[in-house]
C-alpha cells in the first residue's frame, strides 16, 4: 500500500483555506498512513458561538421558507462544484474508499435538493371543529438553535441531513463534529460561508462550528438555549445525553448503536445475498452503524453461502482508499483494531470458528491499521454477537424455523437496520409486518447498509428512536401549534360545556 504524501494532502486542504494549520492542540490524522494533517485549536468555552446562533435565529425565522430554501440550494451548488475535493478530503480523514467519500458528498447534495423542495411544503392541517363558526388549524413554527453532534464515520453527510432541514425550517445550527474529523467540518463550513456570502437575508451565526472533545459536546448538550440536540454516536453517549437534555425539557434526536442482521432463507438468491452481505459487512471497513454484523442463515444453505463469502472476501482489494481499485481501506485507528481483535478473541472463547480474516496486513505502518475482514461461524448468539463492534467482523448463525430466525434478528438490544433475502412472499411480508423485524429500517433482497435520503433514517430500542433526513423528519426541527379561530358572534364551548355569565 502506498502512503500518502504531504504535498497532495496540503494542496487538497488549501482548496478550503486549511493548509499550514499547525498551532493547535487538536491533532487531525489520516488513517491512511497515520500522518498528521493539521494541528487545530479546539474551542474552549462555546458561549459566544451559541450566543451568535441565538441572535441569528429570530432574523432567520422571519425569512420566508422558500427564501431559506434558496440558501440551501446555493449550498448544494457549492457542494456540487467541490464534490471531488470534499470527497477526497473525507477519504483522507476517515479512511473510507474514494467512491464512498464521493458518495457521502452526493448524499449532502441530495438532502439539499430534498430540503429545497421541502421549503415550499411545510404543511400543517385544517381540522373540522365541533363548534359552529369555528375552525382549527395546526401550524409548524421554527424551533430555535439546533445542535448537531456528528460521528467520524460519516463526518459530513449526517451533518447535512440535520442542517439542511433545520435551515429550511427556520433554525440556526451549532455543529460539533467528531474530534477525529475536524478538517471535513471546517471545509464544509467554508463552503456554506461561500454560499451565504452574497445572500442578504442570511445572518451571521446561522452555522457555528464548535471544535473539540467531549467537553465541548457536553457544554452544548447542557445549554438551555439549544432547543434540539441531534447526536450520532454510541449507545453509551446517548445514555449520557438524553437525561441532561430531558432535565432541561429540551429535545433530543438520537442515532445510536446498530447491530444489523440479514436473514437468508432457503429460497434466497445466493448470488444476490453474497454481494449484499459482502458490501454491507466490509464497506467503510465495517465502521457504519448499518454495517452487517449478524448473518442468520437457514442450516440447509449455510455451508454454500459461507463458502461463497469466503471466496468473495478473498478477492477484496485492501489498501490505500484513494486508489480507485481499493474496496477496503483502513480502520480509523489503533483503538478500532484493538476492539476488533478483542471481539475475535471473545468469539473464539464463546465457541466461534474464524472462517476467514481478522489479521492485520503486513507490512503494517506503525500508525495505520489495515485488516482482513473476518467471518466467524458461531454456535449461538452469544454475548459478543449481541455487542456492536465497530469493525469488519461478520458473525454467522444458523436457524431451523422462520420463527427462530425472527427471534435471533430481534433479540439484541439495538434496532436500527435489518434485511431478509427470500423469494417466498409469505416470509418477506411477515418480515415487514408488525410481527417481523423490530428495526427502524427493514429491507427485502437488499442489504441493511446504504439508506436513501427520501426515507426517514433511524431505529428503535437502544438505537435511540430518532429519525433524520427524509419523509416527515422535518417536524423534529419545528414546534407544532394548534390554533382555534372563532369567526362567529357567539362563544360556544367544547364538549357542550355550559358556563352562563351575566
Amino acid at each position: 500500500m502506498n502512503a500518502i504524501t504531504s504535498t497532495p494532502a496540503q494542496l487538497l486542504l488549501a482548496k478550503f483555506g486549511l493548509a499550514d494549520r499547525n498551532d493547535g492542540d487538536l491533532v487531525a490524522r489520516s488513517p491512511i498512513d497515520g500522518s498528521v494533517l493539521a494541528r487545530l485549536r479546539s474551542d474552549g468555552k462555546i458561549d459566544d458561538k451559541v450566543a451568535r446562533a441565538v441572535t441569528a435565529f429570530p432574523r432567520w425565522r422571519d425569512v420566508p421558507a422558500p427564501r431559506r430554501g434558496e440558501l440551501v440550494r446555493r449550498f448544494g451548488e457549492e457542494l456540487r462544484t467541490n464534490k471531488d475535493a470534499l470527497g477526497r478530503l473525507v477519504t483522507l480523514e476517515t479512511g473510507k474508499i474514494l467512491s464512498e467519500g464521493l458518495g457521502e458528498v452526493q448524499e449532502m447534495i441530495d438532502i439539499c435538493d430534498f430540503a429545497v423542495g421541502l421549503s415550499r411544503q411545510l404543511y400543517g392541517l385544517t381540522i373540522a371543529s365541533e363548534r359552529p363558526d369555528h375552525h382549527l388549524v395546526e401550524r409548524w413554527h421554527p424551533l430555535g438553535p439546533v445542535a448537531v453532534i456528528s460521528a467520524f464515520n460519516f463526518p459530513v453527510a449526517v451533518f447535512a441531513w440535520n442542517a439542511a432541514l433545520a435551515w429550511v425550517c427556520g433554525n440556526s445550527v451549532v455543529w460539533k463534529p467528531s474530534e477525529k474529523t475536524p478538517l471535513t467540518a471546517l471545509a464544509t463550513a467554508e463552503l456554506f460561508k461561500r454560499a451565504a456570502a452574497d445572500f442578504a437575508e442570511a445572518p451571521q451565526g446561522l452555522l457555528e462550528l464548535a471544535l473539540g472533545g467531549r467537553d465541548v459536546g457536553a457544554a452544548l448538550v447542557a445549554d438551555q438555549r439549544v432547543k434540539l440536540v441531534s447526536a450520532t454516536g454510541s449507545t453509551r453517549m446517548g445514555r449520557e445525553i438524553a437525561p441532561v437534555v430531558a432535565a432541561r425539557f429540551g429535545r433530543s434526536l438520537l442515532e445510536l448503536g446498530g447491530n444489523a442482521a440479514m436473514i437468508v432463507t432457503p429460497s434466497a438468491d445466493l448470488d444476490l445475498a453474497t454481494r449484499a452481505a459482502t458490501f454491507s459487512a466490509v464497506g467503510t471497513a465495517g465502521q457504519r452503524c448499518t454495517s452487517l454484523r449478524r448473518l442468520i442463515v437457514h442450516r440447509t444453505v449455510q455451508p454454500q453461502l459461507v463458502d461463497r463469502l469466503v471466496r468473495a472476501y478473498g478477492s477484496l482489494r485492501i489498501g490505500d482508499p484513494l486508489s480507485p481499485d481499493t474496496l477496503v481501506g483502513p480502520l480509523l485507528d489503533g483503538a478500532a483494531y484493538d476492539a476488533m481483535r478483542a471481539a475475535l478473541d471473545a468469539a473464539v472463547s464463546q465457541g466461534g470458528k474464524i472462517r476467514s480474516g481478522g489479521e492485520r496486513i503486513e507490512p503494517a505502518d506503525r500508525d495505520a491499521f489495515y485488516v482482513r475482514p473476518a467471518i466467524v461461524e458461531m454456535p449461538a448468539q452469544s454475548a459478543i454477537v449481541r455487542h456492536e463492534t465497530f469493525a469488519p467482523v461478520l458473525y454467522v448463525l444458523s436457524y431451523e424455523t422462520f420463527d427462530e430466525a425472527l427471534r435471533l434478528q430481534n433479540e439484541v438490544d439495538q434496532g436500527l437496520s435489518s434485511c431478509i433475502f427470500s423469494t417466498d412472499i409469505r416470509e418477506t411480508e411477515r418480515f415487514l409486518s408488525a410481527k417481523g423485524s423490530d428495526c427502524g429500517l427493514a429491507n427485502v433482497n437488499t442489504g441493511p447498509s446504504g439508506a436513501e435520503i427520501g426515507g426517514a433514517f433511524g431505529g428503535e430500542k437502544e438505537t435511540g428512536g430518532g429519525r433524520e433526513s427524509g419523509s416527515d423528519a422535518w417536524k423534529a426541527y419545528m414546534r407544532r401549534q394548534t390554533q382555534t379561530v372563532n369567526f362567529g358572534t357567539s362563544l360556544p364551548l367544547a364538549q357542550g360545556v355550559e358556563f352562563p355569565v351575566g
